[in-house]
């Protein structure tokens, strides 16, 4: 049996390493609070990133700051302290580019590789094996990654230069934040017309207006189904600044995005910061119709 490690076994790293262990590896992980969950899921736990990479040559991780970031790569009990020739590493969070770049080197005077990783997808996505992941850095070492990514992802795309999967998933969350506020807007308006909703759904779901966030948002808007949290808007603003700071780089103008982003201050400012972004419903419902 095959051992993978992980670390950062959170909301999206739990669901990764169950559907790595029903695909038959023995999965070693760590995280900075409680294993007792990725236990019952059948993992191994381990005392420290260290030992998870020297329990396995592919490691993923999934660390929600650039400080866990360096201090699960580079500090005293980090990955970097058990590498060695031919090992990989895929950090799967979002980073500033510049942030995972300087966790090449380290590993590379170790003789192990360090990848550009992205998941595309909410916890339930990832546990039904609909995320995407994204790759991007040395080719061969991310060919070797895709063996292991088909056992938690039907989908594995490589974008080739380092980096260039954390600007595709910039990419992608701007749409993400931006269809979750229409698929609100759309849904107050649609609450309200007096039709057949699910039906209403259903037709707007595979029709021409429809997107991945409308088919899984609008039920929940419908049936104030805001629990458990799938997508809480403190997530999703990590990546505001990343996108603008990446927009601003490449010279491009966000307006749509920038129309949005008060409606996820407003949210939170609501007290709604618990909920699933499903409630930005709310949001849009509590606010005055403009005639501007």
């Amino acid at each position: 049996m095959e051992t993978i490690g992980f670390v950062g076994v959170g909301k999206i790293g739990m669901p990764i390493a169950q559907n790595l262990i029903n695909s038959g590896y023995r999965v070693v992980g760590f995280r900075r609070s409680s294993l007792a969950e990725f236990e019952k899921i059948g993992g191994v736990p381990a005392r420290s990133a260290a030992d998870v990479g020297a329990a396995a040559d592919i490691v993923f991780s999934c660390l929600p700051s650039t400080a866990a970031l360096d201090d699960a790569m580079q500090g005293p009990q980090g990955l970097v302290q058990s590498a060695r020739p031919g090992q990989i590493v895929v950090e799967l969070g979002s980073h500033p580019v510049p942030d995972k770049t300087r966790q090449i080197a380290p590993f590379q005077q170790k003789g192990a590789k360090f990848v550009d990783g992205e998941v595309s997808g909410t916890p339930g996505m990832v546990s039904a094996k609909k995320g995407v992941i994204y790759l991007a850095g040395d080719a061969a070492a991310c060919k070797a990654a895709e063996r292991v990514v088909a056992g938690f992802a039907d989908s594995c795309l490589y974008f080739g230069e380092f980096g260039a999967a954390s600007r595709v998933k910039l990419v992608n969350n701007l749409l993400v934040a931006i269809n979750i506020a229409a698929t609100a807007e759309a849904m107050a308006l649609g609450l309200k017309a007096g039709v057949d909703v699910p039906l209403m759904i259903k037709a707007i779901a595979t029709g021409s207006g429809g997107s991945t966030q409308f088919g899984i948002r609008a039920p929940w808007m419908a049936e104030r189904r805001f629990q458990p949290v799938q997508g809480p808007v403190p997530a999703l603003q990590h990546y505001f600044d990343l996108i603008g700071d990446f927009a601003d780089n490449v010279g491009v103008a966000t307006p749509i995005l920038d129309a949005v982003i008060p409606l996820y201050q407003r949210f939170i400012g609501m007290g709604f910061a618990g909920d699933d972004v499903a409630r930005m419903v709310d949001v849009i419902a509590a606010m005055p119709r403009s005639k501007s």
